[in-house]
């Protein structure tokens, strides 16, 4: 299931596509033309809050739904305005740091691994404010940031709430996955100490287009991920080099502490970040950045 907030006839709905993906299907209006309920009339936030109990009947729709038929609720991608899957987050998003080898290694400027690669997982946060949309601009905020950098990365979305989840349980508390990209400004990282700032200007978290339900990305350990900068392609790796996987850090994030549904843990980047290069290749206005993970879709932001 690839879930979807969208905005059509200037209203904000969760949807879900189609099965041969051609389509979105409007699951409140779906629901009623079936079931003459409207339990799915709400935001995609409420529906991963509850869960398993309503994912039955998303399925039930699915599987009735021919898209050659004229429904009601069927919509053309091109319709509507995709926006992120969970426009306003309850809290920050949780982020892991140099969780790739390689990028541990370019960050850190050294070949020594030692050094660079972290013996416990690098936890910080993006502002809930830095949340952006599928094909809408990240700004380049000049006059704040001269050194504005992509990161793309797989996103967790809990969908149970725990607290001191076993490693081997994470997967019970996980509703889906998602793509940001943690658009970073590295002067401001660098300036601040602590990454908050550098992390939440406004645009700096573009997510989506999709919010992947975990039945449908049985491999989450085992995905290309990839970011082009104009075509260039300047990150290719796969969630299989995670040095903290995501049972590790999802296990560790909630001891002693509660994740709750709606949560959201970007689990870090790859190498070839702007910085990473000599000289470093920082976004400019006008640059169109792509992030694709394998299963799960394409992210398109351009720079202003």
């Amino acid at each position: 299931m690839f879930f979807v907030t969208f905005e059509y006839n200037g209203l904000t709905k969760a949807g879900v596509l189609t099965k041969d993906h051609s389509k979105i299907i409007a699951l409140g209006t779906a629901e009623e033309y079936f079931f003459g309920t409207n339990k799915l009339d709400v935001s995609l936030l409420e529906i991963v809050k509850h869960g398993e109990e309503l994912i039955g009947k998303i399925n039930e729709i699915i599987s009735n739904v021919d898209t050659n038929d004229n429904y009601p609720f069927l919509l053309q991608l091109e319709e509507v305005t995709l926006k992120a899957p969970i426009p306003r987050p309850e809290k920050d998003i949780f982020c892991l740091g140099k969780n790739y080898k390689e990028h541990a290694l370019e960050f850190e400027k050294t070949k020594d691994e030692s050094i660079a690669v972290p013996k416990y997982p690098v936890i910080f946060s993006k502002s809930v404010t830095s949340v952006n949309h599928p094909g809408e601009a990240i700004f380049s905020h000049q006059g704040i940031t001269t050194e504005l950098d992509y990161e793309a990365e797989l996103a967790v979305v809990i969908g149970k709430r725990g607290t001191n989840i076993p490693k081997e349980n994470v997967m019970d508390h996980i509703f889906g996955f998602t793509i940001i990209n943690d658009v970073t400004a590295r002067d401001l990282q660098k300036k601040h100490s602590q990454w908050y700032r550098g992390k939440s200007l406004d645009t700096f978290a573009p997510m989506g287009p999709y919010l992947v339900h975990k039945s449908s990305v049985p491999n989450y350990d085992n995905l290309d991920i990839k970011c082009t900068v104009n075509g260039e392609i300047r990150q290719n790796s796969n969630t299989s080099k995670l040095i903290f996987d995501i049972p590790t850090t999802v296990s560790v994030l909630s001891d002693g502490m509660t994740l709750e549904a709606g949560d959201i843990i970007a689990t870090g980047t790859p190498s070839g970040v702007g910085m990473g290069f000599n000289p470093p290749k920082f976004l400019q206005p006008g640059d169109s950045v792509e992030v694709e993970i394998s299963g799960i879709g394409i992210l398109r932001n351009t720079v202003i």
